[in-house]
Order: structure tokens, then C-alpha cells, then sequence
């Protein structure tokens, strides 16, 4: 499981899917969670903007990442 170490209070889906390094681009992590490709804490997440907070995990492409303080 890879971790991703919050800089502020929370960090939105997209950008949490770039710095884990599993979508090259903001326009690629776009399309995968619309594609509905994306799980936040067991659940499909449809929502680039959605704050994840310490403790939230999420999956993509067989990988997943919890977010940490």
C-alpha cells in the first residue's frame, strides 16, 4: 500500500492520483474517475474534487494509497 503525507488539511482526488504517480496528468486522473474507475474508501467516487483526509484510502489500477498526516 503506498501512502501519500498531506501537506495541508486534505488533498483533492485528482491531485492525490498524480502525486501517488498512478495518472501522468490532471486531464488522465479526469477521466479515470469519470470512468468510474476510482474507489474512495470502498466506494466508486465520481467527484476530481473530492477531499480526501487523513486516514481515507483510495484505489485505482489495482493500487492503493492511504493518506496520512
Amino acid at each position: 500500500m503506498l501512502t501519500i503525507k498531506l501537506r495541508d488539511k486534505y488533498i483533492k482526488l485528482g491531485q492525490a492520483l498524480k502525486a501517488a504517480g498512478l495518472v501522468d496528468s490532471g486531464v488522465d486522473a479526469k477521466f479515470v474517475i469519470h470512468d468510474g474507475l476510482v474507489t474512495v474508501n470502498g466506494e466508486t467516487e465520481y467527484q476530481r474534487g473530492k477531499k480526501l483526509y487523513d486516514g481515507d484510502v483510495f484505489s485505482y489500477n489495482g493500487e492503493t494509497v492511504r493518506i496520512v498526516e
